[in-house]
């Protein structure tokens, strides 16, 4: 197999300069046969090639370091029934929910997950896919709201179903990439509309870096509901921070409340940009004396309705994401049919949020 071995030895040149993932082309290059081809040998569509084509094909595989062995385990008619799943930190209690979900819906279609923590950390999620990949796990949810995947790109180029989670569709995403979100700037929305209902016109918006998609729109429902109120956004109620706190979220949410009291002109509310950050301002405005600041959350984690004031928050339909991801990776031919999918959220009104009295 020359061809492919010479072939070989220039896509490992290229992998050196930064692309780590032979692709499908670059097995059909090899092979003198087209993507589809190759597509055929690796969904067991044996019986539309020629034997020898077969040969050429997997030759190929074999000199570029493509064909893993769980891969070879399905072309032998086992299929690995994996979902993978990648997000930030089950630090923060919502992932640990999601994964929950997420497994429930899985193992109702025969279906295991293989959970890994990325910290939104781009090379570490490569690493992660690549190992999946590796083996055999075909389909990958990553729920770390990133606004680009370009270094993802080699792996889905490869034959990697990523589906998006906590995501919007981005007007770069390549178009085989599948996003399923809950409606984020909606839900900020509600929250703050919630908020203003009650009388609360110095609305706080507490949140750890806006440096993902899903954290980008919940700031825009923020703003939105205060424009269409007529109350002009003040830069001031809106603490920055250089962490995104998958982590460490309480101490994020303390500096934040920190800095918020220290105005001349505090806010009465708070909307926080998940429950985690709500809990920890919570704690802060409890600790400063000032309980009487309402606070509601997004997510409605388990936790949320234990404490006391129990937490005003924004739920997301994590069962029904969940069976509606799980569908895409069983289903992939109803994908066009589903997508985009963009599931409304909904206001959990607790004691967090009082009516301004004064």
């Amino acid at each position: 197999m020359v061809r492919a071995a010479g072939y070989a030895q220039r896509v490992r040149i290229d992998q050196e300069q930064g692309c780590t993932i032979a692709t499908i082309k670059d097995v059909a290059k090899a092979a003198g046969v087209s993507p589809s081809t190759v597509s055929n040998l690796l969904n067991a569509r044996e019986h539309l090639m020629h034997p020898d084509t077969r040969r050429r094909v997997l030759e190929a595989m074999e000199a570029l370091s493509y064909k893993p062995s769980r891969i070879a385990q399905q072309l032998r008619g086992a299929p690995n029934p994996t979902l993978g799943l990648i997000v930030p930190s089950v630090a923060n209690p919502f992932w640990g929910s999601w994964a929950a979900e997420l497994e429930t819906a899985s193992h109702a279609r025969g279906r295991q997950i293989y959970l890994c923590n990325s910290q939104r950390d781009p090379e570490r999620e490569r690493t992660y896919v690549e190992q999946l990949w590796a083996d055999g796990v075909e389909h990958i949810v990553l729920s770390t709201s990133l606004p680009s995947l370009d270094h993802l790109r080699p792996a889905m180029d490869a034959g990697v179903q990523i589906i998006a989670f906590d995501r919007e569709q981005q007007e770069t995403d390549p178009p085989e990439l599948l996003n399923v979100s809950v409606d984020n700037e909606g839900g900020t929305w509600l929250a703050t509309r919630h908020l203003l209902e009650r009388g609360h016109r110095r609305i706080a918006f507490v949140s750890g870096a806006i440096r993902t998609v899903s954290r980008r729109r919940r700031l825009a429902g923020y703003q939105r509901a205060l424009a269409e109120n007529g109350i002009p956004l003040d830069d001031d109620l809106v603490p920055a921070s250089p962490d995104l706190g998958d982590a460490d979220s309480g101490t994020l949410a303390r500096r934040a409340v920190d800095a918020l009291l220290a105005l001349d002109d505090p806010p009465t509310a708070l909307v926080a940009v998940n429950d985690m950050f709500a809990l920890g301002a919570g704690a802060a405005l409890r600790e400063a004396g000032r309980p009487d600041i309402a606070i509601i959350g997004f997510d409605d984690i388990p936790i949320g309705s234990l404490v006391s004031p129990a937490l005003t928050t924004v739920r997301q339909p994590l069962r029904e994401m969940a069976e509606a991801i799980v569908a895409l990776a069983t289903e992939p031919s109803d994908a066009e049919q589903r997508y985009p999918l963009v599931f409304p959220p909904t206001l959990v009104v607790r004691a967090s949020t009082p009516r301004r009295t004064t």
